[in-house]
């Protein structure tokens, strides 16, 4: 969407808040023994006390409030009592809600307590790599070009972006124009950042694979190498500078 009035950026702050607030919450929340069926239902009491409906539930019917993926799962992971976590385990949690006809998304990964598969590298990079990328957004540029230095920033690292999976212009509906943010130079890609308009932007940082794939789930994308994925998201507004991050409630660079 683009914003026209001073209502449409206090109704999209009062979202994103409460979108980030439940990220950084359900983060500080999780710990190795709980079930991610449990951290979820954290989250959807949080939401629901913040007057927010769950987006993927509202949008799709998605059976849990949050996205919750572990290890070599991407993105989309269903909450489980069945799944529980673990010391170390790579987890990414992605919140994205309604409140007052306004959509927000974010998300992040981050390592649950000590770090004894070596995780946290890659997790840092795709946190920083978002925060470059965003530092470079503004009307005018090319979406091409950010995805482009997503990629390369990634690759300096070491690692390697996934090709499937990409941000989303949100505002009014969870997704909308443009309805593709890459994480990789796409030269058919000629759309550029409307300033006032609003995207989430988010990276698929990744050690090996280029692809996810969907589980018989019907939901869960995960990699079929083995690899681990690493993403962060957040909504802002584009202006002529550097953009309003939206949903920096939720703390990611912390």
């Amino acid at each position: 969407m683009s914003i026209t009035s001073q209502a449409d950026l206090s109704g999209l702050q009062l979202i994103s808040e409460a979108v980030g607030t439940t990220l950084k919450q359900m983060r500080e929340y999780a710990q190795p023994g709980m079930t991610t069926k449990e951290l979820d239902e954290y989250g959807g009491r949080i939401l629901a006390a913040l007057g927010a409906k769950s987006a993927p539930r509202l949008t799709y019917g998605f059976p849990g409030w949050t996205c919750i993926s572990v290890n070599n799962e991407v993105a989309h992971g269903i909450p489980s009592d069945r799944k529980v976590l673990q010391e170390g385990d790579l987890v990414n949690v992605d919140v994205s809600a309604e409140l007052g006809g306004y959509w927000a998304d974010n998300g992040g990964s981050f390592v649950l307590g000590t770090d004894i598969h070596q995780h946290q590298p890659l997790v840092d990079a795709s946190r920083q790599i978002l925060r470059t990328a965003l530092s470079r957004i503004r009307g005018g540029v090319r979406i091409a070009d950010i995805g482009g230095l997503i990629e390369n920033e990634a690759r300096k690292s070491g690692y390697r972006v996934i090709k499937n999976l990409v941000g989303h212009g949100i505002g009014r509906s969870l997704h909308e124009e443009p309805s593709e943010i890459p994480c990789y130079y796409d030269r058919y890609n000629l759309k550029r950042f409307k300033k006032n308009s609003v995207v989430a932007v988010e990276t698929f940082i990744s050690t090996r694979a280029t692809l996810a794939h969907q589980l018989s789930d019907g939901w869960t994308l995960a990699t079929k190498d083995g690899s681990f994925v690493a993403q962060h998201e957040h909504t802002i507004v584009i202006t002529d500078g550097q953009p309003i991050i939206l949903t920096e409630a939720n703390r990611i660079w912390e």
